[in-house]
């Protein structure tokens, strides 16, 4: 099933985010090839409004995020940005509630009970590689390039950095910042950037087989695992153990686990919850 989301003023017969659904899979597809997807008011919107339907819909175990066109993502339309300099505060508000609700859709994405596997045909700048680097896993074609560009027209990339500075090293990162250079897929894929290399065209495919893996396993034990991974990485590390403990002890006796483990000793597959 393929369901159209809403359209922007700049193309109003074409819907700027795609949804389709494929056996407990969702993809969701950047449509705005001509702004080379750019994160405009409506696709913030788009975004937020259709992850919030994911959220809440225990038939989907995993997510794709796809983009057509020239580019993955741009980042933040800058034209659209400019627009409310204009504005009696000279955008300030404008801004507030802008890079807010960005920073929305990005921790929704974190906090999704379902894993988002970003496929990066090409370029991801700025908030698009931020994106990039928000979903919980990314295979990029060989020909993809990411970079925090910002700084090249004076705006250093101070939201991209909370997502970039937890995939890779800090050096890397502030280098990556602070020169607005873009990096190859493969310094990409050697960072932690992303996780998988493919040829071009492929990666919508690979991205799809983990999908396909992800929904495989049990619901309730890949959320609950999702949730903990976030959880604890921003703990001290006895509290994270503790943490973690308790989440295993509570894994453990859950169905699921009871099941998954007889099904090992007896050498038969597993019959999972149906959620």
């Amino acid at each position: 099933m393929t369901t159209p989301l809403p359209t922007d003023a700049m193309s109003q017969a074409e819907p700027i985010l795609l949804r389709e659904d494929i056996n407990h899979i969702t993809v969701l597809t950047l449509n705005r090839p001509k702004a080379r997807n750019t994160l405009s008011d409506a696709m913030l919107a788009a975004l937020s409004e259709a992850f919030g339907l994911i959220a809440r819909d225990r038939s989907i175990r995993a997510v794709v995020l796809a983009a057509k066109g020239p580019a993955f993502c741009a980042g933040h339309d800058l034209k659209e940005m400019t627009a409310h300099r204009s504005d009696s505060d000279r955008g300030r508000a404008y801004f507030i509630d802008l890079f807010a609700r960005c920073s929305t859709l990005m921790q929704a994405i974190v906090r999704l009970p379902q894993p988002v596997i970003a496929a990066v045909h090409a370029t991801a700048t700025a908030a698009g590689c931020q994106l990039v680097a928000t979903c919980d896993l990314a295979v990029a074609a060989r020909t993809a390039s990411f970079g925090t560009t910002g700084i090249n027209v004076g705006l250093f990339c101070s939201t991209p950095m909370v997502a970039l500075s937890r995939n890779v090293g800090r050096k890397q990162a502030l280098e990556i910042l602070l020169t607005g250079d873009m990096i190859s897929a493969e310094d990409a894929f050697r960072m932690g950037l992303v996780n998988r290399l493919a040829e071009p065209g492929v990666e919508y495919e690979d991205a799809l087989a983990i999908a396909r893996k992800i929904a495989a396993k049990p619901a309730p034990v890949v959320k609950v695992g999702k949730e903990a991974f976030y959880r604890q990485l921003e703990m001290g590390l006895s509290d994270a153990y503790r943490y973690a403990g308790e989440v295993m002890v509570e894994n453990m006796l859950a169905r699921d686990a009871e099941e998954g483990i007889a099904a090992f000793v007896e050498k038969r597959a597993p019959r999972w919850e149906e959620q």
